[in-house]
């Protein structure tokens, strides 16, 4: 008995450890915007009501307990009998309904503020006013595309702090999940239909969090669901536009001769026919069957799991499969030589908007 208690207890201590354990912000208890903070509120809000009524019926037990208890041995006496008090029946409908409405009004009116995305289907809708981005949930990666400027980008969101963006999901293969913890719940992406829905990064918070917020696949999709992961980059208006400008006239730019070498080994590989090298992307979506490498060398993660350095990114080329089971890359160009890996690590890191 003894042993099974201090293997519940240790147990016990190892959940408590591991709650407060996870990379900043991503964890829906630090909401980073007016959605992520509705929510958090609704449930802070149920979370008391809940707390409440149990300690009120513990209470009203604990009361029972005692007060009707035997008072001695043999004591067969019953207490007053109340069945049938219309006070009380009246007393134990009318409280819940009560708690029903404080936290059913507030949730209706907020999910269906947070549904309301009419502005996406405006003819005329100005992007100044309303960005939208097109999200396209892949196995196992993200596309993330601005329809209004006509850029593409793969595995790292860029986003306006302070206003609201719009989100059109989809997946091209199985059901994936769309999923920014500390700024709002998520939403399924199908193959079937289009989901939409807006989200809100708060600036304060986003420079409380750093350079970047997590997002992360919420439905099991296969063997690296774990691993379909992709960062969300918060910016202030105007560096947003900027960027856009940035993408919008982007170059592609060969530092060395190795890098040169990887550009042709990049062509004679095929690795065009899946990967586009440049944000202005306009073959259509069923095209694209790999991410978007056009900014590859500004990212922070390599295949939005592995920190972004020269052994990963080695590591990855070589043998994708070992990061990342059953991604679509892996085998898809044959062995490579190590001169090879790192002609083509060398174009890759070169592939910037700088």
């Amino acid at each position: 008995m003894w042993k099974t208690w201090r293997l519940l207890s240790l147990l016990l201590l190892v959940t408590l450890t591991l709650s407060g354990c996870g990379e900043p912000f991503v964890s829906t208890l630090r909401p980073a915007g007016e959605v992520a903070e509705d929510q958090f509120y609704l449930m802070v809000l149920s979370t008391f009501i809940m707390v409440v009524v149990v300690i009120v019926v513990m209470a009203i037990f604990t009361y029972v307990l005692v007060k009707f208890r035997r008072k001695k041995s043999g004591d067969e006496a019953l207490p007053k009998q109340v069945e049938g008090n219309k006070k009380l029946e009246i007393l134990w409908t009318v409280i819940p309904i009560i708690l029903l409405l404080i936290l059913g009004v507030p949730t209706v009116t907020h999910v269906f503020g947070q549904a309301d995305t009419k502005v996406m289907d405006k003819e005329k809708r100005n992007p100044e006013d309303a960005l939208v981005v097109n999200v396209r949930a892949n196995l196992y990666w993200w596309e993330f595309e601005y329809p209004d400027y006509g850029i593409v980008t793969s595995q790292e969101l860029i986003v306006p702090t302070d206003e609201k963006v719009y989100f059109q999901l989809k997946a091209s293969d199985v059901k994936h999940s769309f999923w920014i913890p500390s700024a709002g719940g998520k939403m399924d992406t199908n193959t079937e239909n289009e989901n939409r829905f807006f989200l809100m990064f708060d600036s304060k918070k986003s420079a409380e969090a750093g350079e970047y917020f997590y997002g992360k696949c919420a439905e099991l999709c296969g063997p690296s669901h774990a691993l379909m992961d992709f960062k969300v980059k918060p910016m202030p208006k105007k560096e947003f536009q900027d960027w856009v400008k940035s993408m919008e006239n982007y170059e592609q730019s060969t530092a060395s001769a190795t890098a040169g070498q990887g550009k042709e080994l990049f062509k004679e590989k095929n690795c065009l026919s899946c990967h586009a090298v440049t944000p202005k992307d306009e073959r259509p979506e069923q095209a694209r069957t790999g991410p978007n490498l056009a900014t590859f060398g500004e990212r922070s993660k390599i295949a939005g799991v592995k920190d972004f350095n020269d052994e990963n990114l080695h590591a990855w080329i070589k043998d994708p499969e070992s990061i990342k089971p059953g991604n679509k890359m892996t085998g898809s160009y044959g062995e490579l030589k190590d001169d090879e890996i790192q002609a083509l690590a060398e174009y890759l890191k070169g592939l910037k908007t700088e």
